[in-house]
């Protein structure tokens, strides 16, 4: 992520990238070739020469001129960091989850208050589930009243201890986590979920849940995890609906390098149906419009609906009641 999140920066007409911290000196050096991963473009060599390159966060903290630092750590490591920021005065953009539990990440939510802590949920800037978020918010179709969420990856190899409850949380903190948040941005908080999953090494690998909520007539499920077969790449999607529309949408990347995808589609209540043309396909371009989003916080004063740590931490809650 943070090689996503420096190609971002470079687009990005709001921040400007002032340094990096890394313990790897081939980093430091520029030299970000053996980034792996399952999204966006392989790693470059890249010219640090301008930047504020140092070797701990600690070191990083001490320059006056960053307002803003961009967390892209393993999971394990985000809390410490965290603190530090904020205790040196630093505002803090962190990427997804927030923390590994929901106790951890709500004591981080409250400690960085008043948009001083962000968390960097993509899938709100992404043309596609944007959508979801916009017509919630201006209630275009009405309320959201069901839906139907998957999110499924191949055996995360370049992961060793994926399925690590201490380091990385397995799919449910790690995968799932983005459909949580779209949830509790979408429809509020469940009060409980009703999961059946398969385990590995005591975590739940492959998950199908449904969500119960204080209002009777929401319906909303959501299944995914990692299934093994390396051939399966990555799956997303979602059927919800709205009191009068439903809109469908999935995409789905395989080994050979074949897609298939159902585009957004918009099924409305008098029966028309609607196809419209979302954002360029670009997968870096979401992550610019969310720095620039945490860069307008930082300028305006304002937190961020999108990136609030309270609602972040929510999602984490609704992974616990998943993990059953």
């Amino acid at each position: 992520m943070s090689w996503i999140h420096y190609l971002a920066y470079q687009r990005s007409s709001q921040a400007e990238l002032a340094g990096f911290c890394s313990r790897s000196e081939s980093k430091r050096s520029g030299d970000w070739t053996d980034i792996k991963g399952n999204f966006g473009p392989p790693g470059e060599q890249i010219d640090v020469s301008e930047l504020n390159v140092c070797q701990s966060l600690d070191e990083l903290l001490q320059d006056d001129s960053i307002d803003l630092i961009d967390i892209c750590l393993p999971p394990s490591l985000h809390p410490d960091a965290i603190e530090k920021c904020l205790a040196a005065g630093k505002k803090v953009l962190c990427e997804k989850p927030l923390a590994l539990d929901a106790a951890t990440s709500r004591q981080l939510a409250d400690a960085g208050s008043d948009g001083r802590l962000m968390v960097a949920h993509i899938l709100p800037f992404i043309p596609e589930f944007k959508l979801l978020v916009d017509a919630a918010n201006d209630g275009r179709w009405g309320k959201p009243v069901a839906g139907r969420f998957k999110r499924t990856i191949s055996p995360p190899d370049w992961i060793p201890d994926f399925y690590d409850p201490n380091r990385v949380g397995g799919p449910l903190v790690d995968l799932h986590v983005h459909d949580a948040h779209l949830i509790r941005l979408l429809f509020g908080m469940p009060k409980t979920a009703h999961t059946v999953s398969r385990k590995k090494d005591g975590t739940a690998m492959f998950y199908e849940s449904v969500f119960e909520f204080d209002q009777p007539d929401v319906a909303v499920s959501a299944g995914g995890g990692v299934i093994n077969s390396p051939a399966r790449g990555f799956t997303h999607g979602y059927e919800v609906s709205f009191e009068q529309a439903t809109v469908q949408f999935e995409f789905a990347a395989y080994a050979d390098g074949s897609t298939n995808s159902i585009p957004v589609t918009i099924m409305n209540a008098d029966g028309s149906v609607e196809r419209p043309e979302l954002g360029d396909g670009d997968p870096v371009s979401a992550f610019v419009a969310e720095i620039d989003a945490a860069a307008h916080s930082v300028d305006s004063g304002q937190p961020s609906a999108i990136l609030d740590a309270a609602i972040a931490a929510d999602a984490l809650k609704i992974c616990e009641m998943q993990q059953a």
